[in-house]
């Protein structure tokens, strides 16, 4: 734990402004009525869907979670939308909070519901995510294209990982292909190579932000992160001005070290999470200040960074060494960069390294790299990503002398059943136990 009794300075964030601007750019585009509309993720490391000439690609996360922070009486009349259709409350948050909206005609702007024009589902460890591209294609007939989450466990297969690579590209290099054939669109292959060199600078400034955040006190919580961590990655905006933006939040939280401003004033105990937390209930990060803690945050919020850091022998922190491509690596086609995209290593693609929610042991490299003295993990019942190992993970950090604290809800995007008093008096008993109690 931090030092008792330390009151640290504390300042609002320049950054945030922009980093708003950015966002509503982003949803505002869903309405221009110019645009194709595409739903999914579209490649995360190298976005080629911006290489396409208007198209907007919108992916149900940073919307759904949005929704449900934002207007809890909207997100509830879209999953009752949902759930009247057969879509019931095992299907995760974010899509019925999001796909509601669909049904009810309208956004929760109230502008009339931007319908897909194609579908691409974002393939990842939680299967919800498959599903959501079942609904668009039925409520309307519209293509649909699916990219397959590669990934294994154990020793290096190179053979098998060779195959695995060259799957992955050919499900990219095939929608590529099929959007420029149905919907007489050109794809700038040009602009392929500048917008994946755009999304590595991003990484490199995501991944600083992270490392600074390893400082005492924190510069950054969690919940500051939670305001940018998507811009680059779900949420797509001009790959330069992201990239723009992600440098002046890199230097101005290196400013904030330096100067020793603190994301919270009384820092004095630091805690991890596994996955984000009910987004309509986030007031409980600024409950836990009361008592001078501060979250950290979780692979999952430092996902834009690759969450790629590790501790060196010498006890330093540094950046994780990781399989890339040599530099001299040459990219002269589509075929070349579209396979520079996806990585040298199945397991580890350039955005997060996939085996980060599958070992346990991750979790307290994680929480070691971070400083941190506790976690807090939700047991959602909703998409199967969002608890897996979760409960080995907190067994794993109370032997290494970590305090963990659980609670039950239905999912992030979920509000239904959280108990929100019971939570708080857990919170409550928990720091308790620690020794801490709140500050007047």
């Amino acid at each position: 734990m931090s030092q008792k009794g330390q009151i640290w300075k504390t300042r609002p964030l320049d950054s945030w402004a922009k980093a708003k601007e950015l966002r509503a750019k982003w949803q505002n585009s869903a309405h221009n009525k110019d645009n194709l509309i595409g739903q999914g993720n579209c490649g995360f490391f190298g976005d080629w869907s911006d290489c396409f000439s208007n198209i907007t690609v919108l992916e149900d996360n940073p919307d759904g979670a949005m929704i449900a922070s934002k207007s809890s009486p909207f997100a509830r009349k879209s999953r009752l939308a949902c759930e009247v259709r057969g879509w019931g409350r095992e299907i995760c948050g974010y899509h019925n909070n999001c796909w509601g909206g669909q049904f009810l005609g309208y956004d929760i702007s109230g502008k009339p519901f931007p319908n897909r024009d194609f579908v691409v589902p974002f393939p990842c460890v939680c299967d919800s995510h498959a599903k959501r591209g079942v609904q668009v294609r039925d409520f309307e007939p519209v293509p649909q294209w699916m990219a397959d989450q590669c990934m294994y466990l154990g020793p290096r297969d190179e053979a098998r990982e060779e195959a695995m690579l060259e799957h992955r590209a050919y499900c990219t290099l095939r929608q590529i292909n099929d959007i420029e054939r149905i919907f007489d669109r050109k794809f700038d292959d040009e602009k392929l190579i500048k917008t994946m060199d755009a999304n590595k600078q991003i990484q490199d400034y995501a991944r600083d932000v992270s490392l600074l955040m390893t400082n005492i006190p924190a510069p950054l919580s969690t919940k500051d992160l939670y305001s940018f961590y998507t811009l680059g990655g779900l949420t797509k905006v001009d790959p330069e001005e992201t990239v723009n933006f992600w440098r002046m939040l890199r230097d101005e939280v290196a400013w904030r070290v330096e100067e020793k401003i603190a994301a919270v004033g009384n820092e004095r105990f630091r805690w991890i999470e596994a996955h984000p937390p009910s987004w309509h209930y986030l007031k409980y990060y600024r409950y836990m200040e009361q008592y001078g803690a501060v979250c950290l945050g979780s692979q999952y919020s430092h996902s834009i960074s690759g969450t790629s850091l590790e501790r060196k022998a010498d006890g330093s922190i540094e950046r994780r060494d990781m399989l890339t491509y040599s530099p001299d690596t040459k990219i002269e086609t589509r075929e070349d960069a579209v396979r520079y995209m996806m990585g040298p290593d199945a397991r580890t693609p350039q955005h997060f390294k996939q085996d980060e929610y599958m070992r346990p042991e991750a979790i307290y490299e994680f929480a070691d790299i971070f400083r941190a003295d506790g976690a807090i993990f939700g047991l959602w019942r909703s998409g199967v990503g969002c608890t897996f190992t979760r409960k080995e993970q907190a067994m794993l950090l109370r032997k290494k002398g970590l305090s963990v604290l659980t609670y039950e809800g239905s999912q992030p995007g979920d509000r239904t059943d959280l108990d929100e008093k019971r939570f708080l008096e857990q919170l409550d008993g928990w720091m308790e136990s620690l020794g801490l109690s709140k500050f007047e």
